[in-house]
């Protein structure tokens, strides 16, 4: 029966042909009524029923079809009818792990707010934000030139927005290797090998970034490599592969070479994961208490045990406008 039946946000996505973040957006103007189970939040049949049949007479904003799940992100549109919902819903994008624990823990301290985990790359997360369908960004982007992490590109995609910057951790970030490490690779500069096979991440996420920065600054053309254009869309996805010998080298973190085993992991920089958060007067509760939650000690007991992260500066405001 069709009051037995629920689906995932993913599920939402594929049958609507619209995006995650989109998704997330109708739940969080209460368009779309749902509901947690476990980490995973789902709505009932009846009520995406509901939304199609008011979609139709046009008493709700109807998101245009995206062409992939991830590429293209809808606008947001106020709802000309959106229920009330008894908490506010926090959009939290990125793919670490961090992410799902500092969720629970705002679902604990922040009871106004209600946290919904959306795993999408650093560079489509912040175009989120700028077009208003995230709260929480989580980013890792090297800007190759400066030697900085990610203030240079929220500076300019944010354009004309008050937000602010703060830690969430360090890691340790470098190649996943074959065991044994057979193409002796322990620097940027040994990727200029002839006919590597690389197992690479999707285009927005950091890891990308982080490739495509050290590959222009070291003059390492893509097209010398195999497999450029073959993407995982996770650490674990690429460390994976190289560990069943698909691939020579991938880029990521320690902490999924550990997960993984079989590959060996050379440690090449410290990259640091920020939060961005817009300054709007409807945000100041919630922030705040974001950020209590970043310096509390219960949160840094959680993420201390995880191999790889550093969190010397978790909570502190890197920058502000």
């Amino acid at each position: 029966m069709t009051a037995d039946i629920s689906y995932t946000t993913e599920d939402i996505a594929k049958l609507l042909k619209i995006s995650k973040l989109t998704v997330y957006d109708l739940i969080k103007k209460g368009d779309l009524p749902a509901y947690r189970v476990g980490k995973q939040m789902r709505v009932d049949a009846s009520d995406l029923e509901a939304y199609k049949t008011r979609a139709k007479s046009g008493r709700v904003s109807t998101p245009r079809p995206d062409r992939t799940d991830s590429a293209e992100l809808a606008p947001s549109t106020p709802s000309q009818v959106a229920a009330p919902s008894p908490k506010h819903a926090l959009v939290i994008t990125g793919q670490d792990i961090g992410l799902d624990i500092l969720a629970k823990h705002i679902e604990r301290k922040v009871p106004s707010s209600r946290p919904l985990r959306s795993y999408v790359g650093s560079l489509d997360s912040l175009i989120a934000m700028y077009k208003g369908e995230t709260d929480i960004v989580s980013t890792h982007l090297l800007d190759g030139d400066t030697g900085e992490y990610n203030i240079p590109y929220v500076r300019k995609i944010l354009i004309g927005s008050s937000y602010v910057v703060i830690n969430l951790l360090s890691r340790t970030a470098g190649l996943y290797v074959q065991q044994g490490n057979p193409k002796k690779l322990h620097a940027w500069a040994d990727l200029q090998q002839k006919g590597l096979r690389l197992i690479n991440r999707e285009k927005g996420s950091g890891a990308r970034v982080l490739l495509d920065e050290q590959l222009r600054l070291h003059g390492i053309s893509y097209r010398d490599m195999i497999g450029y254009e073959r993407e995982e869309s996770n650490h674990m996805g690429v460390a994976g592969k190289v560990a069943t010998g698909e691939g020579d080298f991938g880029v990521g973190i320690e902490k999924a070479a550990h997960m993984v085993g079989g590959v060996d992991f050379i440690p090449l920089i410290q990259e640091r994961v920020d939060l961005v958060m817009l300054k709007k007067p409807e945000n100041q509760e919630w922030l705040q208490g974001v950020i209590d939650v970043l310096r509390s000690e219960a949160f840094h007991n959680e993420l201390r045990p995880i191999q790889g992260y550093d969190l010397s500066q978790t909570g502190r405001i890197l920058f502000e406008t």
